[in-house]
């Protein structure tokens, strides 16, 4: 996992993340999927706002 300081929600977050590129490229060799990588990219999507939604919430908090 890639260092990035932050809470343990934002540590959470960057985890799921990752898992989802992973199962995205394990996934990517096999034909017709799709549908199902579109749902995966959809999800890291929300939970690439969500990560945002926090970091802007923490830099707020500490100014």
């Amino acid at each position: 996992m890639s260092y990035e300081a932050g809470s343990t929600e934002c540590r959470g977050l960057i985890e799921a993340k990752e898992s989802l590129i992973k199962a995205m490229k394990s996934l990517s060799s096999i034909g017709d999927l799709d549908h199902i990588q579109k749902k995966l990219r959809d999800v890291y999507n929300e939970l690439e706002q969500l990560h945002e939604s926090r970091r802007i919430k923490e830099s707020n908090d500490i100014n």
